[in-house]
């Protein structure tokens, strides 16, 4: 580990782990060519043998779907296990609050530099991760948010997880490029019934209903992984004609497909874990050409 913030008194309160170093989780070592170059992080990283489920789900959930998600938080913490989301509104801090509650630990994977509190709200609930498990980031001290940056690090949340339970979400949701992800690394995927995001999930059999914290722990008792959830022949034959023959940024691909950031760079993460897509720096990617 490299440090580099300080506080007051000179004491390092987050540190550069580069992606060599073996206190890595090597749960992230699945996600093959998407996996991060580095993590930074304040407070401490998941231990080897620590039970991780990821909690994902809507910035815009009902107060009744984040009660509900608090509460299923707080029984997994109870239980033993530690709780990995976003550290967004909504269901993540939902989730955060109630593993804290229920005195487990709880991790965030930030979309911005390990030292940008976004949302501003949470500069209160970070300060409590950090004591109780860890703020994690790919992204270094003074990366500010960018929309692009939430949906890349959601493949980091199913990476760190042992299975991913989906919260109440739209149909189109960055929540669901979270599961796609998880259940192509082979992740047990739960969903919470009552949205249209998950109840798709639900419908294509590809997740498993739960509500409460006995509900994900009968699953993870030995059934079945969620069928995996294809991104679809023609968003992939789409999507490698983006590319084309030069690296380029995901902007660009955008632009090129006319479909939003976030959409996009979920469909880059799925494409590095299939191995057919490189990401070079500066933000570019091309296709692998041997694939």
């Amino acid at each position: 580990m490299v440090g580099m913030g300080h506080d007051l008194v000179g004491v390092p309160t987050f540190w550069r782990v580069p992606s060599v170093d073996a206190e890595l989780p090597r749960r992230l070592a699945d996600l093959s060519l998407a996996a991060p170059r580095q993590l930074w992080v304040e407070g401490r990283l998941p231990g080897p043998d620590e039970l991780l489920l990821a909690i994902v789900g809507s910035r815009a959930a009902s107060i009744r779907a984040c009660a509900g998600i608090s509460e299923l938080a707080f029984g997994l913490a109870q239980a033993g296990f530690a709780v990995v989301s976003g550290g967004a509104l909504g269901v993540d801090a939902a989730a955060h609050r109630g593993a804290l509650a229920g005195r487990g630990a709880t991790f965030a994977v930030l979309g911005c530099g390990i030292d940008v509190t976004y949302p501003d709200r949470h500069a209160g609930l970070f300060r409590e991760i950090a004591a109780n498990g860890g703020l994690l980031s790919e992204y270094g001290p003074g990366v500010k948010p960018r929309p692009g940056q939430f949906p890349a690090r959601n493949r980091l949340v199913a990476g760190l997880a042992q299975a991913v339970i989906v919260g109440e979400c739209r149909s189109r949701s960055g929540a669901l490029i979270t599961a796609r992800i998880a259940a192509r690394l082979g992740r047990p995927l739960c969903a919470v019934p009552g949205s249209s995001g998950t109840d798709g999930l639900l419908a294509a059999g590809a997740a498993f209903p739960v509500s409460t914290s006995a509900d994900v722990s009968a699953v993870l008792a030995g059934m079945p992984a969620g069928t995996a959830l294809a991104p679809g022949g023609s968003d992939g034959a789409a999507l490698r004609r983006a590319l084309g023959e030069e690296a380029v940024t995901a902007d660009e691909i955008a632009a090129r497909l006319g479909r939003g950031l976030g959409d996009v760079l979920g469909m880059l993460s799925e494409g590095e874990l299939d191995g057919w897509i490189l990401r070079r720096s500066g933000g570019r990617f091309e296709v692998h050409r041997g694939h």
